[in-house]
């Protein structure tokens, strides 16, 4: 099982040998699914930067474009003016590495050039060309696996390996080590519900690549599939109870909505797991 450990170029280290990181998500769009633009406004989103990190996140990952089903593209230029001045400013504030979520590589380089030190590409390398050569500058990746349109019929476990040694292999084309390398599956994105309890089910079988895991399932509407929750906001516990076991299944990195809650239920399974 690879457990990420990155130095970062300010001497710190990210390490999760010890428990899962935590990267804390700050979507600063008007249409999230999960918060409905609660952080779009500039000053609401550096706040909620600045508490994400004092509650303990390891990583925050900013987005300025939803990625959700059926969202409505933006154009770089706005994708820009939503992310920069908050990114630059959080830059300046915390000293917790930043994160840029984003699929267009001139949105990347701008980005790393305001303060971010990893890039989160949902097509994994395998959309934008120009995306290689700008990932080249940062000092991490997450890759995750996509698809245009959810199809019950693919055994989605081989498709997801395949896709992700894909992305690995283009990642270390342009001089990545695979420690560098987060390999991320995608839960949501371009799959059927089932396909995605399948995945979860099974993650620790990537650990096959090489590369250290992110899972991304916050809020999500698998959930709601279990549950039968309607609002995002609702779906916390089941949130944690899904995270929890990707963690004892190998994940290095959970990217949530709700950093204290999580951290305060790893400290509580860790517990319990070394009691005597």
């Amino acid at each position: 099982m690879t457990r990420l450990r990155l130095a970062l170029p300010d001497g710190k280290v990210l390490d999760a040998r010890e428990r899962p990181l935590i990267m804390g998500i700050l979507n600063v769009t008007p249409d999230s699914f999960s918060d409905g633009g609660l952080f779009a406004a500039r000053e609401a989103a550096i706040a909620q930067g600045e508490r994400m990190a004092q509650e303990g996140a390891d990583i925050i990952d900013i987005g300025g474009e939803s990625t959700r089903p059926g969202h409505q593209p933006v154009t770089e230029e706005e994708e820009k003016r939503r992310v920069l001045p908050i990114l630059g400013e959080l830059a300046k504030r915390i000293p917790q590495p930043i994160s840029i979520d984003t699929m267009k590589a001139s949105v990347a380089r701008a980005a790393l050039e305001a303060g971010a030190t990893i890039i989160n590409d949902v097509w994994g390398l395998q959309r934008d060309p120009d995306m290689r050569k700008v990932a080249r500058r940062a000092h991490a990746l997450v890759v995750m696996h996509n698809r245009e349109k959810a199809d019950a019929t693919i055994d989605i476990m081989a498709e997801v390996k395949d896709f992700l040694a894909r992305s690995i292999a283009l990642a270390e084309a342009i001089g990545f080590s695979r420690e560098r390398i987060l390999i991320d599956p995608g839960i949501g994105f371009g799959k059927k519900q089932g396909q995605n309890l399948t995945l979860l089910k099974h993650i620790g079988e990537l650990s096959e690549l090489g590369a250290p895991i992110l899972i991304g399932l916050s809020r999500k509407s698998l959930i709601a599939h279990v549950t039968g929750e309607t609002t995002p906001m609702e779906r916390l516990p089941g949130t944690i109870a899904a995270n929890l076991l990707a963690a004892r299944a190998g994940a290095s990195v959970l990217r949530v909505h709700d950093v204290k809650a999580h951290l305060q239920a790893l400290a509580v399974a860790r517990a319990i797991e070394e009691a005597a």
